[in-house]
């Protein structure tokens, strides 16, 4: 419970299963186990109640910098509680293999990897140089599922 004990030290808890808006089905797994790689489908930050949470809109127009690093590490929080009930202990992540980072931006935005450091630098600190290295891609999208300002996708090895 290495892991769990760090986010407690930081004062960070892990959201619940996540809860779609009325009327919207989401017919996937959130992550997707096979031969020690989990899959870990596109998310978005969560509020302690599982909904989706802000801030919602455009980085670059709606959304800060730093309103959108915080949206990536909330994100991270968001993966690792679907990690956690997939593999029911997150000491079992060996390493974290690559992210891909979407930011819902405006067409002139370039400041993508600042807003997608809130994801790895999360990853970094609980899982350290070794485990929580990862090849990452950060990219800007012309929008994201409900509004959201990031959206992240992750691929983990684990034992």
């Amino acid at each position: 419970m290495q892991i769990e004990n760090r986010l407690a030290e930081m004062g960070l808890a892990l959201p619940p299963p996540v809860k779609a808006p009325p009327g919207v089905v989401l017919p996937f797994s959130f992550v997707r186990l096979h031969d020690g790689i989990a899959y870990i489908s596109g998310h978005g930050p969560q509020n302690a109640d599982g909904a989706l949470a802000g801030p919602f809109g455009k980085v670059g127009a709606d959304v800060t910098v730093e309103q959108g690093y915080e949206a990536a590490k909330a994100v991270a929080l968001s993966m690792l509680g679907s990690l956690k009930r997939a593999l029911g202990d997150l000491d079992r992540v060996s390493a974290w293999l690559r992210l891909h980072g979407m930011v819902n931006c405006t067409a002139d935005f370039a400041q993508q990897p600042a807003v997608i450091n809130g994801c790895s630098d999360l990853i970094l600190a609980l899982y350290g140089p070794e485990r929580g290295a990862h090849a990452r891609s950060a990219v800007g999208m012309a929008s994201l599922p409900f509004n959201m300002a990031v959206e992240i996708e992750a691929i983990a090895a684990f034992d």
